[in-house]
């Protein structure tokens, strides 16, 4: 069924190959139900991503039908000596870790992108393709069934199967945890070419593997995503700290209200931002409306180079009176410490608050710098640390600012810690039944310690030179902040990872090396799956029986 190949062979012993570029066809259309692309404009464009960092062009491009046309591209990559497959969705990666050098890229945005509402005893959920966007998840769950799902990410441009395959994190994360843990089910189409279905209760490893898994297990080509009410609009508001623990203290407070109507927020985030007048790094990048204006009059004398934003909304519904609204938001403010003055608020769509990213888009695609390359930074950082990190990276490193966003808030590890902390505290509880947000099953890494750590995003949007700083000045910026942290004993991992040895992933995953090396020998002993991630190298079938655990 699959044509004889010939120009993929062995250089050497470390498993690095060459790429004939003229190379006959691998397969033809005929072996699969979707389609086969070998044109140099299609393969040209499987080679770059959102980041415009890093480029690898692969042989050829597979547009699969459904998960039995993934099984066969895995399988017949597993019969050469050195193929490998990268699923790409929406080409959002930022270091190449969609690509695939000479290999195939799986387009997993051609797969039945069919949204599917499932009732279920133990509640609704969303039956969902892989390769379908989460704003069209959004739209679909929310105007036909007045449903949505729990957990975001700011973006929603993204597929289901690539946030997955990370964590999946924005400001429901402190409720709901990451996306990893608001999925029931996954279809997977493993690096041995098996589909599989996976769950908490089947093929349990599997299930857990694959979340967070960087993509090295498997390729997710369908989920089942837990929904709850969709609610009709969204209380957004804004409110400006000149102190950075004010600002962290408040923060955390709010993840610790009890759950319930109108007794919390339903979304926290923060960011910081420059202490000037500059359009994109400074006051101007805070107010929430253009009829919205910064006063840097109420700034306190004391404030320093570096200000933060805590950024939360509350959810309502359409026939909630707006006098209780604002008397829930008035109480819930009435809580913090920050710079009177300093607060904006609008009401918005819940639609189009969740696609608000969208609008930065538009604005970007309109400006020509959507397309620039985007060296972002993402980290998790211990709550131990973060006032460290503050000190030596906002207020020395990034004073000026990034050209983009600088997200930082936090994050619970553990779902019972909100609710009987403090009682447990108390009493002398013992806490150590409590589940998690985050569960350590995953293959998500993050600080080793405590219950609260925080998400620093550095999101840079580079333009041309001169106009702003060169690209590589970016990156190697990116790597003082890390560097700084790791020389001053901060405790961090990274999000969204690259690295490319293997001591630094041993380093990233610590503890949790072994564990994921023998997933991998178990769901992709030959390492075909994912090569942009630079982990594992590709092994020979007669290579990875005789050494099934050790890459």
């Amino acid at each position: 069924m699959i044509a004889y190949f010939e120009h993929f062979v062995h250089e050497n012993e470390t498993d690095t190959y060459s790429r004939n570029d003229d190379a006959a066809l691998l397969f033809t259309d005929k072996d699969i139900r979707g389609s086969i692309d070998y044109g140099s404009s299609t393969t040209s464009l499987a080679a770059k991503d959102f980041g415009g960092i890093h480029a690898a062009k692969p042989s050829a491009v597979v547009r699969p039908a459904g998960a039995d046309d993934i099984s066969r591209v895995v399988k017949f990559a597993s019969r050469s000596g050195t193929l490998t497959v990268a699923a790409s969705g929406n080409g959002h990666s930022i270091n190449g870790q969609a690509m695939s050098d000479g290999g195939l890229v799986v387009d997993m945005r051609s797969m039945d992108s069919s949204i599917d509402v499932v009732r279920l005893h133990s509640g609704d959920v969303a039956d969902v393709g892989g390769g379908a966007l989460w704003e069209d998840v959004l739209r679909r769950c929310v105007l036909d069934y007045g449903l949505a799902p729990r957990s975001w990410t700011d973006y929603l441009r993204l597929t289901v199967g690539g946030t997955l395959s990370n964590a999946g994190v924005s400001g429901q994360a402190f409720r709901y945890g990451p996306q990893t843990a608001n999925v029931t089910e996954l279809e997977v189409v493993t690096g041995k070419g098996d589909t599989l279905i996976c769950s908490e209760s089947q093929n349990p490893e599997l299930f857990f593997a694959v979340l967070g898994g960087l993509g090295q297990f498997g390729i997710i080509t369908r989920a089942r995503i837990l929904l709850q009410p969709a609610p009709d609009m969204v209380r957004w508001m804004r409110v400006v700290y000149a102190d950075f623990e004010e600002f962290t203290r408040d923060a955390e407070s709010l993840l610790s209200l009890p759950e319930g109507e109108g007794s919390s927020f339903d979304y926290v985030e923060g960011f910081a931002f420059a202490n000037s007048d500059d359009p994109v790094n400074g006051w101007p990048s805070v107010p929430l409306d253009p009829n919205q204006s910064f006063d840097p009059t109420q700034i306190p004398c004391s404030a320093g180079p570096v200000l933060y934003c805590l950024e939360v909304a509350l959810h309502y519904r359409n026939v909630d009176r707006r006098s209780a609204v604002d008397m829930v938001v008035e109480r819930l403010l009435g809580r913090l410490r920050y710079c009177e003055g300093l607060e904006y608020q609008v009401d918005v769509s819940y639609m189009q608050f969740l696609l608000r990213v969208q609008h930065a888009e538009q604005q970007a695609k309109a400006n020509g710098i959507w397309d620039a390359p985007h060296p972002w930074l993402n980290l998790f950082v211990s709550k131990a640390d973060i006032a460290s990190f503050d000190r030596l990276v906002f207020k020395e490193i990034l004073k000026h600012g990034v050209g983009g966003p600088m997200l930082v808030y936090p994050l619970l590890r553990s779902k019972y810690w909100r609710a009987v902390h403090s009682l447990s505290m108390m009493f002398n509880i013992n806490s150590s039944a409590r589940t998690t947000r985050w569960d350590d099953r995953t293959s998500v890494v993050l600080p080793p310690e405590g219950d609260i750590f925080y998400i620093v995003a550095l999101l840079r949007f580079s333009l041309p030179h001169p106009k702003g700083p060169p690209v590589e000045e970016m990156i190697s910026e990116n790597r003082e902040i890390v560097q700084t942290c790791i020389k001053s004993g901060l405790s961090l991992k990274l999000y969204l990872p690259h690295y490319t040895s293997e001591e630094e992933w041993k380093q990233h995953f610590g503890n949790k090396w072994t564990r994921f090396v023998e997933r991998k020998a178990r769901f992709d002993p030959m390492a075909i799956l994912a090569p942009g991630q630079k982990i594992f190298s590709r092994r020979n079938r007669q290579s990875s029986q005789d050494r099934s655990v050790s890459y």
